[in-house]
C-alpha cells in the first residue's frame, strides 16, 4: 500500500494548478484509509486514517499541516524570518479546510472517513482546490517478453488495481534510428491495440508501450511506459500450425464448442541438458529457449480461437507471467492446478463471453486414494499389492475438474476435465489406477453435484489405443486378466475389474501421432467427449507428416513442443 500511495504521490507533485488531486485509497481489507495530496505550502503529505473515525479530525489534521511552514523555509535564517516577519506569520494562520460532495453540500464533520470521503468530492484548503480520486486505476506491473519475433503478438502483462487491462489504453511505439551525430533513437506511433504484431520491417528496431489504466467508467489513472529489453528480431517463418489456423479464423457460433488439448512441453523438461543432447538433439539450442517458444505457442494458442483450451505441462511461472496474459487479452480467462511438488501443472482456458466459472474441483490422484471416500473401494483392492501402491502414491499426477455455465443460456453446462497420467512406457499399469480415480471423481461431479451435464476430458494419457487404459475409457470397463495388468513383470501384477458409467468418444479419432519425438511417435493424447449428449462438427487436420519432420522432428524451430495440439469443434446434441 505504501509504494501505492507513494507513487500517487509523486504523480500529483506534476499536477495541474487548476484543481489538484487528493488521492484516497479505501480498500475493505485494508485497515486504513490512505490520503495523498500536496499541500498549498508545498508539503507532500501521506496520511493513513482510520476508515470510522470522523472526517473532523482529519480536516484539522490538514489544516494544522497547511499552516506549518515547508522544510526548506523551517531551515531559514532567523535573520530572514526577521525580515519576513508579517508574511511568516499570514503563511502560519491555520486555513479553513472543508469537503464539499459532488453535488456541493459540505459534508458533516461527524461522517465516518469511509463514507466521506467520495470519487469526484472537493476538498478545500483555504483557497486551493482539491478533487478527490478515490481508488483511481493504476498500474502496478507493466512488463514485455524478452524475445520479440516479428509476425509474432506481443502480449504485455499489465499489472492493475482498480482497473483492467481490457479497460486500459495503449499506444505502441517503434524506435527511429537516430540520424548521423544526432541525440539517439526517437519513436513513431505504431499501433494502438492491446496486442501488437510487430512486420518485418520492424526487424532490428525495439518497441515502447505507452499504457493508461482504465477501470471501464471512463476514469482513467497515470500511464506508464516500458520498452523493450531489446529489438525485434526475424522470425520462423512458417509455422506447423500456420495451415491449421486457416480452419480457425473465426470463433465458433453460440451452439459449438472448439476444444484444444495439448502437451505444451515444460520449460523444466525443456532446458535440461538431457533434453538438449539426448531427447532432443536435432533442436536448436534457441529453439529449446522458453522465450523463443512462448512466442511460438502464443500466436498457435491465439489463432486457434478456442471456446476451451487444455494444457499439460504448464510451468507455474509461465502461466502466471506470459500465457495468461496473452491468452486474456484474446478473451480467455485461465486456471491452473500445479502437480504435487513439481514446478509445472495444468491449465484450463475458457472463452470469458461463451462462459463463466461454477465451480471447481481439482484432486491429486495420490491424495484422493489416501483420504476421500468416493475412493475407498478402489483403494482397499489397491492395498492388496503393495509395489503398486507405493509406486501410484509417489506419482505427482493431478486431475483439473472445472464445470462452466453457458453464458446466454443457464440450463447448459459443462464439466471440463484436463490429467497428465503417469509417463513411463511400463507404467499401463499405474495409468489403469490413475484413470479409474479420475473417471470415478468425474462421475461424482457430472452425475451426482450436477447430474447429467456433458463431459469433455482432455489431456495427454500417456498411452496408445491399442492400450487398457484407452480400451477401459472407451469401453466403460477392463476385466481384471487384462494384460496391462501385467505392464511392469509379474512382480507388480494387480489384477482387479473396473468400470465406469461413460459413453466416451475420442472426438479426434486415433492419429498415426500426437508426439513426434527422435525415438518414438505415437498418439498418447485425446479429447474424450460425452456421445450421449455431444457431437463433433469438425476435426482441425493435425499437420502433415512433411510438415512434422522439416526439422526431423519435434520440437523444432518452427513448432514449440513435442507434442501436437489436437482441435475439434464440438455441439450440443
Amino acid at each position: 500500500m505504501w509504494r501505492w500511495l507513494r507513487s500517487a504521490l509523486g504523480r500529483l507533485r506534476g499536477a495541474p494548478a487548476a484543481m489538484e488531486r487528493a488521492v484516497v485509497r479505501c480498500v475493505p481489507s485494508e485497515p486504513k484509509l490512505g490520503l495523498s495530496l500536496v499541500l498549498p505550502n508545498g508539503d507532500a503529505r501521506h496520511m493513513q486514517r482510520d476508515p470510522a473515525e470522523p472526517l473532523g479530525r482529519v480536516l484539522a489534521r490538514i489544516a494544522a499541516n497547511a499552516a506549518r511552514s515547508p522544510g526548506k523555509t523551517a531551515k531559514k535564517s532567523k535573520k530572514a524570518q526577521a525580515k519576513n516577519g508579517p508574511a511568516e506569520e499570514k503563511a502560519r494562520e491555520v486555513p479553513t479546510v472543508r469537503l464539499f460532495s459532488r453535488d456541493g453540500e459540505a459534508v458533516g464533520e461527524e461522517v465516518p472517513n469511509a463514507l466521506a470521503w467520495q470519487d469526484g468530492a472537493v476538498l478545500q484548503v483555504g483557497e486551493a482546490r482539491y478533487r478527490v480520486e478515490r481508488n483511481p486505476p493504476a498500474l502496478t506491473e507493466l512488463r514485455l517478453p524478452r524475445s520479440l519475433l516479428a509476425g509474432f503478438p506481443v502480449c504485455p502483462k499489465v499489472g492493475a488495481e482498480f482497473a483492467a487491462p481490457q479497460n486500459c489504453l495503449f499506444r505502441w511505439y517503434r524506435e527511429q534510428r537516430p540520424a548521423p551525430g544526432g541525440d539517439g533513437p526517437t519513436w513513431v506511433e505504431a499501433a494502438t491495440e492491446r496486442v501488437f504484431t510487430p512486420s518485418n520491417a520492424l526487424v532490428g528496431l525495439r518497441l515502447k508501450l505507452h499504457c493508461t489504466p482504465g477501470d471501464g467508467t471512463q476514469r482513467y489513472g497515470q500511464p506508464c511506459e516500458v520498452e523493450s529489453s531489446g529489438p525485434v528480431e526475424a522470425g520462423p517463418g512458417t509455422c506447423t500450425f500456420d495451415p491449421r489456423h486457416l480452419y480457425t479464423r473465426k470463433v465458433c457460433g453460440d451452439g459449438s464448442v472448439r476444444t484444444v488439448s495439448y502437451n505444451i512441453l515444460a520449460d523444466t523438461y525443456a532446458h535440461t541438458e538431457f533434453s538438449r543432447t539426448v531427447l532432443y538433439p536435432y533442436c536448436a539450442p534457441y529453439a529449446l529457449d522458453i522465450d523463443y517458444r512462448q512466442n511460438l505457442l502464443k500466436k498457435e494458442l491465439a489463432g486457434y480461437s478456442a471456446d476451451l483450451i487444455c494444457l499439460q505441462e504448464v510451468d507455474k511461472s509461465i502461466f502466471v507471467d506470459s500465457l495468461a496474459p496473452a491468452l486474456d487479452a484474446f478473451g480467455l480467462e485461465g486456471l491452473f492446478k500445479i502437480k504435487k511438488k513439481q514446478y509445472e501443472g495444468l491449465a484450463t482456458f475458457y472463452r470469458r463471453d461463451k462462459f463463466s466459472l461454477l465451480t471447481q474441483h481439482d484432486i491429486a490422484f495420490s491424495e484422493a486414494l489416501l483420504s476421500n471416500p468416493l475412493h475407498k473401494e478402489l483403494s482397499d483392492k489397491l492395498a492388496k499389492y503393495p509395489l503398486v501402491q507405493e509406486k501410484v502414491l509417489q506419482r505427482s499426477s493431478v486431475l483439473q475438474v472445472s464445470v462452466l455455465q453457458s453464458t446466454t443460456d443457464v440450463s447448459r453446462k459443462i464439466c471440463v476435465a484436463n490429467t497428465h497420467l503417469y509417463w513411463h512406457p511400463k507404467g499401463e499399469n499405474i495409468r489403469l489406477i490413475q484413470i479409474a480415480v479420475a473417471l470415478s471423481h468425474i462421475k461424482h461431479v457430472a452425475c451426482d453435484l450436477y447430474p447429467s451435464i456433458p463431459v469433455i476430458f482432455c489431456g495427454d494419457f500417456n498411452t496408445t489405443p491399442s492400450s487398457g487404459t484407452y480400451s477401459f475409457i472407451r469401453s466403460g470397463g477392463i476385466a481384471e486378466d487384462h494384460e496391462d495388468w501385467l505392464s511392469n513383470g509379474e512382480e507388480e501384477r494387480c489384477n482387479m475389474s473396473l468400470s465406469h458409467p461413460f459413453k466416451l468418444l475420442s472426438a479426434c479419432g486415433e492419429p498415426a501421432y500426437t508426439n513426434y519425438v527422435g525415438g518414438f511417435h505415437g498418439c498418447l493424447d485425446y479429447i474424450f467427449i460425452d456421445r450421449n449428449a455431444l457431437e463433433v462438427e469438425q476435426v482441425i487436420p493435425l499437420p502433415s507428416h512433411e510438415e512434422v519432420t522439416t526439422h526431423q522432428a519435434l520440437p523444432s524451430v518452427s513448432h514449440p513442443s513435442d507434442h501436437i495440439a489436437l482441435i475439434c469443434d464440438l455441439k450440443w446434441k
